[in-house]
C-alpha cells in the first residue's frame, strides 16, 4: 500500500466485511455550465464553514445492537473516516484541525469518526 487511494480501498473492504457500509464523500465546489456555483459534500455550506470543519473522506452507517433499555432493537450509527496516506502523522495543520473538529462533532453526537491510514476498527 503506497497512497491514500490504496488505504481508502482497504478501509472500505474491511469495513464492509465487518458489516459497515461506507461511501466516498467528495467535497468541493465549481461552476456549472450555466454559470451557477455549486458546492457538494457534507459540511461544505460555505467557504467559511469549510475552513472551520472538514467532513471525512468516507461516510457511512453500521448496525449497532441497542441493549435492554431500548428493547434490543438495532439502530444505525453514523460512521466517518478521514483517510490519510500510510505513514501519515498528525501535525496540527489548519486542514487537520478542521478535520479533527468534524471528528469531534461526530463523536460528540454518538457517531464513530477517526483518522485512518488504512486500518479499520
Amino acid at each position: 500500500m503506497s497512497n491514500e487511494t490504496d488505504a481508502q480501498n482497504l478501509v472500505r473492504l474491511a469495513a464492509s466485511a465487518a458489516g459497515t457500509r461506507l461511501w466516498r464523500n467528495n467535497v468541493g465546489g465549481g461552476v456549472l455550465q450555466d454559470g451557477t456555483f455549486l458546492r457538494w459534500g457534507l459540511a461544505n455550506d460555505s467557504t467559511q464553514m469549510n475552513k472551520q470543519i472538514k467532513s471525512g473522506d468516507l461516510i457511512g452507517i453500521r448496525p449497532v445492537l441497542v441493549m435492554p433499555g431500548d428493547v434490543g432493537r438495532v439502530i444505525g450509527q453514523f460512521v466517518s473516516r478521514e483517510v490519510k496516506r500510510p505513514g501519515w502523522k498528525f501535525r496540527g495543520t489548519e486542514r487537520e484541525m478542521a478535520q479533527q473538529r468534524w471528528i469531534d462533532l461526530v463523536r460528540s453526537l454518538g457517531g464513530d469518526a477517526a483518522f485512518t491510514t488504512g486500518e479499520w476498527s
